[in-house]
C-alpha cells in the first residue's frame, strides 16, 4: 500500500465515525507514524509503506475513531508559538487561552517586580509561556497532580525556562507558604459536572479532575477568589479563563470579594474568555 492509498483509506475510516478535519488528521498520523514532515509526505506520497508503519497508521486512526485526541498519539501540542509535550495526565492546550496569556503579558509591562502565580498548571503551557516572554518574571506553577507536575516540568526544560518557574504540588493554595504576588493567574476546571457526559468523545478522554468545575461548574472560582487576598500584593492582578456562559457569576463572586475594576476579554469567536480584576 502507498502513502497515498493509506492517508485516502485513514481519512475515509475518520469520515466514518464523523470524526473532525479527517483529511488533516490522517495526514497528521501519517506524520508522525514515518516522522517526517508534511512536505516529504506530499512529495514521496507514492512510495510504499512499510508494513510495520502501515499497522502503526491504521492502529492510530482506530485510536482517533475510538475517541482518543490526536494530540496523545503524537504528544505534541502548539501553544503561543512554543511546542509542548502533552499526555493522557494533563488537558490539552486550546488556542482560546492564549487570550489569557496575553493578557498577562499586557498587565505585566507595567509592573516592575513581575511575581506570578498560576493555580491548575497542567501541562505547564501558561507558566512556560509567561516566562519565555515576560524578561525577569518569577513564577510559581501549582497543579494536584504529580503525573501533570512531571509533564510541566519537562515541558519547561525543554522551553528552556526550567530555572525561572517553581512547581509545586498543592491542592490549590494548600502547600504555598504565603507570600505575595503581583499576578494570580489560572484556568481552572470550568465544566459542569452534567455537563462533562455531553461533550464529544475526544474531550471525554481527557482528565476529569481537568474538566469537572462542580455541579454549577463554579466551584474552582470560588476557592481562589475567596483566598487569592491572601497571596495577592495591594492592586494585585487576578487573571481567570472562564467559560462561555460563566461572566456574570464570576464578576458576581468578585465584586463580594471586594474586586475591583473588573473587565472582561474576548475570545476569536466573540465569547466571553477572560475575566480580570484588581484587589482593592
Amino acid at each position: 500500500m502507498t502513502i497515498c492509498d493509506a492517508l485516502k483509506r485513514g481519512m475515509i475510516e475518520l469520515k466514518k465515525d464523523n470524526i473532525e478535519y479527517p483529511k488533516l488528521k490522517s495526514r497528521l498520523i501519517m506524520q508522525f507514524v514515518l516522522n517526517k514532515t508534511r512536505q516529504y509526505i506530499v512529495v514521496n506520497d507514492m512510495d510504499e509503506l512499510e508494513k510495520e508503519n502501515e499497522k502503526k497508521f491504521f492502529d492510530n486512526i482506530k485510536k482517533i475513531r475510538d475517541g482518543i485526541p490526536l494530540e496523545y498519539i503524537t504528544h505534541k501540542k502548539e501553544f503561543m508559538k512554543l511546542n509542548f509535550y502533552v499526555d493522557e495526565n494533563v488537558l490539552i492546550p486550546r488556542q482560546d487561552t492564549e487570550i489569557l496569556v496575553e493578557e498577562v503579558m499586557d498587565i505585566s509591562e507595567n509592573i516592575k517586580e513581575k511575581k506570578i502565580l498560576e493555580l491548575c498548571t497542567g501541562s505547564g503551557v501558561i507558566a512556560i509561556s509567561l516566562a519565555r516572554y515576560i524578561s525577569g518574571s518569577k513564577i510559581k506553577a501549582i497543579d494536584i497532580s504529580e503525573k501533570a507536575i512531571k509533564v510541566a516540568k519537562k515541558n519547561a526544560i525543554e522551553n528552556d525556562v526550567y530555572s525561572n518557574i517553581e512547581f509545586i504540588k498543592s491542592n490549590m493554595f494548600e502547600n504555598l507558604r504565603e507570600e505575595k504576588f503581583d499576578i494570580i493567574v489560572s484556568n481552572p476546571p470550568y465544566i459542569k459536572r452534567s455537563i462533562i457526559k455531553t461533550l464529544n468523545n475526544d474531550v471525554k478522554n481527557e482528565p476529569y479532575i481537568a474538566l469537572d468545575g462542580g455541579e454549577d461548574g463554579l466551584d474552582f472560582y470560588r476557592k481562589i477568589i475567596s483566598e487569592s487576598f491572601k497571596y495577592l500584593k495591594h492592586g494585585g492582578y487576578l487573571c481567570l479563563e472562564i467559560g462561555y456562559d460563566q461572566r456574570e457569576d464570576v464578576i458576581i463572586l468578585l465584586k463580594e470579594e471586594k474586586f475591583k475594576d473588573i473587565y472582561c476579554k474576548k475570545d476569536l469567536y466573540d465569547n466571553d474568555r477572560v475575566i480580570v480584576a484588581r484587589l482593592m
